[in-house]
This record gives C-alpha cells, structure tokens and sequence, in this order.
C-alpha cells in the first residue's frame, strides 16, 4: 500500500467557468512547504481565492482554491500538477531519512540572445512568451543602439527541464519568433557560458538606496517619495497579534491586512525563513479588499513562541514583508530616468515569481519604453536578531526613456497603478 504521485497532487477545474479551481496536496511534511508551493501557484499566474493547511508533523494535507489572475492566461494544469509533486516529499523516503537531505540540483543556464528592431512593449511581449513557456528569468541584459534596435540577453532556466532537448528549443524558438515578427533579425538560444558566472552585473546601490531597497525596520514615513492614491492608504494598514493561550501545544498567528498579488506567498516565505511550522492555517477569502488569516504555529524545535521579543520580531518582520513585498524607487541620472525595483530572495535561493514579468507590464501599459534593463543581486551579511535574514534580493534596474509616471503598489493583484499627476 502506498499513496501515488496521482493522489499526491489532485486538482479539481471548477464545474462552471468562472469557478475556483480546487487544488488538493497530500504528502508527507517538511517546514517551508506552504511557501513553496504558494510560489509555485503564483508563478502560474494563479490567485489563491481561500486554503486550509492541518498537519500532525509528519503528514501534511493542503487545500487551496485558485483562479487564474487573467482570463487571456494559459494554464498547462498538468504542468502545474508536475510542478507541486516536485517540491512534495517522496511519500517513501520521507519516513526513513532525514526530509533536510532531500534536494534538487541546480538547472543548466541558458542563454537567449536576440537582435531585433526596437518598439514599445517589445520587452514585455518577450518576457510574457518565457512565462507562459515556464522558463524562469536569472538574468537580463538590455541593450538599445541609437539606430532603434535592441539587443536582449536572457539568462534563462527550465523549470520543465527539457530545454536541452530540440523539441523544447525549437518551441521556444518558434514562439519568440511569433511575437517579435518581422523586426526580429536574428535570435539565438544556447547554454550560458563563463558570462553568466562572471556577470559584470549592476553597480551596488548606494547606501541610502539599499536601506530605503532592503530594510526591515518600519518607519513613520512609509510613504517616502512617492505619490499614493487614496486606496494605498489600505496598504498602510497591518495588523499581526499572537496568541498562546487557546493552544497547550501552538502558537496561534492572527494577521488581518490588506489583499495583494501573492500575499499568501510573502506570510509563507517569511515563516519558512524564520523556521517556522505551521500546524494550522485557514486562510479566510477576500472580503472587502482584506484577508483575515488564522495560523497555530510552532518553532522548529515544536516549541511555542513565549518569549515576548521573539514574538515581537516575529510579528514586525510579517508587518514588513506584507506591507512592503515590493520596493520602487525612480531616480534621475543625469539625464536618463531609472526605475529601481527590488524584491527580498529566499533563504533557499529562490527569487519572488514574475516580477519582471509585472514590472514590464506596468511600463507597457503606460506606453514607456525600456531602453535599457538589468537584474543583480544584492547581499549584505548585517543581522540584527535571531529570525533577521541577511539581506538578500533581486534588483530591478531599468532606464527609461520619458520622464517618470508616478507608480504605487496596486491592493488588487497588480504590481504597478499610474497615478495622475497632481495639477
């Protein structure tokens, strides 16, 4: 007897259209586990509309109910349902080894060149094409010569695993070249050489901007530089208690705040970072712009949290992550504008899904052209208490090339709102 790789993942399409699609993980436990497979829901374009999440420490059973976030996106649900039983725990192993043994091997780089006529949203049109073929952005080099043309490299991975075989690069191949048309003049996809392992990258931000990118603490001036609609107000709103006295065993977490794209992945990735195991979790749907959400947790040791300023730590960095999940800053240099946008990295490695992909679609829309586009990684090994993570994330550079619109953090499942300029 034994449980299937059939029965480890099931997912259930709504009877009607419109209707959530019910997704059903059965599997053996590991900490972090919600996180990573909230990260791969998000990075199919899915929203996870309500979940529940029970588990006796050695079993795990997740539900979640998901909606695509647009109704052009095309959903491979076969490759989703690949994609969830990758991060489950072997249902044979897990009982005899050590689960932390367990890992995945890095995937091969590749390289995605192309030359080709420049014209606005032709970034996006690109990175749009990646994402729904599920190859996963590393790197980005963008390039505009005076003439109007462009020069794109793409470090790339395959989350499918297939992009060594012909049938998968020709695909790739055959696609980008659909989008680009007749501007492309030529496109090449190969495996990343020494260029990729010694990128000469961005220039590290200045100490100002790292801090105002990357810092933890919250501040009276949450609203830096940026102009806010009236709905940003919502965002500015948190709240986080901690409760040990309806449990002999766990911690119960109670955090109410406002909706966002992949709000369920940042409370997850920040407990998998802060090694903590979720016994409990209900994550109630979205009513009014705001999710309520209700978690029993435990230390890694299967301890409840009881000191107070492990409590209180815990509590400001979700404060922080939820309220902050994105970072912008719009720049003038020299002449050039540039638009900074940094988001935190797992612990494990993994960066935050589809950020470039939202970044670019936010200047389409806006009808502003990229004329020159880079992603870095920026660390710094500074920890101020036990559950503070090095600072660690991807920044987004990108030069643009009219003056700035004024951008804000959406509350409704968009990166990006144009704001009007005040007159």
């Amino acid at each position: 007897m034994g449980i299937t790789n059939d029965d480890v993942v099931v997912i259930q399409k709504g009877k009607n259209p419109g209707e959530p699609c019910c997704i059903t993980v059965n599997c053996p436990d590991k900490t972090g586990l919600g996180c990573d497979i909230c990260r791969i829901v998000l990075d199919f374009g899915l929203y996870i509309t309500k979940g529940d999440v029970s588990t006796d420490g050695i079993w795990c059973y997740i539900v979640l109910w998901v909606v695509p976030q647009s109704s052009s996106l095309i959903l491979r649900w076969s490759n989703l349902k690949n994609r969830l039983v990758s991060v489950c725990p072997s249902c044979i192993v897990s009982f005899y080894l050590d689960q932390s043994s367990t890992h995945s091997t890095s995937s091969p780089v590749y390289l995605l060149k192309f030359f080709s006529v420049d014209r606005k949203g032709l970034l996006h049109d690109v990175t749009q094409v990646l994402c729904e073929l599920e190859l996963t952005i590393q790197r980005v080099k963008v390039m505009t010569t005076p003439d109007g043309r462009v020069l794109d490299l793409f470090f790339i991975t395959d989350n499918m695993e297939l992009l060594h075989t012909k049938k998968r690069q020709d695909e790739t191949l055959e696609q980008l070249h659909a989008v680009l048309g007749e501007s492309c003049i030529s496109c090449e996809l190969q495996l990343a050489g020494p260029e990729y392992e010694c990128p000469q990258g961005i220039s590290s931000p200045s100490p100002e901007v790292a801090e105002e990118l990357f810092g933890y603490e919250l501040s009276d001036k949450e609203i830096r530089s940026q102009a806010l609609s009236p709905d940003m107000s919502k965002l500015k709103k948190a709240s986080v208690t901690v409760d040990n006295s309806l449990s002999p065993a766990h911690t119960l977490l109670q955090i109410h705040c406002a909706d966002h794209k992949g709000l369920l992945y940042d409370i997850m990735r920040t407990l998998k970072d802060c090694n903590i195991q979720i016994a409990y979790g209900r994550f109630s749907p979205n009513s009014m712009d705001y999710r309520d959400l209700d978690l029993f947790i435990q230390q890694k040791d299967g301890k409840k949290i009881v000191d107070l300023e492990k409590q209180s730590a815990l509590c400001s960095r979700l404060k922080v992550e939820m309220l902050h999940p994105l970072r912008v800053i719009i720049a003038n240099r020299g002449p050039d504008t540039e638009l900074l946008v940094a988001n935190p990295v797992e612990l494990s490695g993994n960066g935050r899904p589809r950020v470039f992909y939202d970044v670019t679609l936010a200047l389409k829309s806006l009808g502003i052209c990229i004329f020159s586009a880079e992603i870095g990684r920026y660390s710094t090994s500074e920890s101020d208490h036990e559950w503070e993570k090095n600072i660690d994330g991807l920044i987004y550079s990108l030069f643009l090339s009219i003056n700035p619109p004024i951008l804000s953090i959406n509350p409704s499942n968009r990166w990006f709102i144009p704001q009007m300029p005040q007159t």
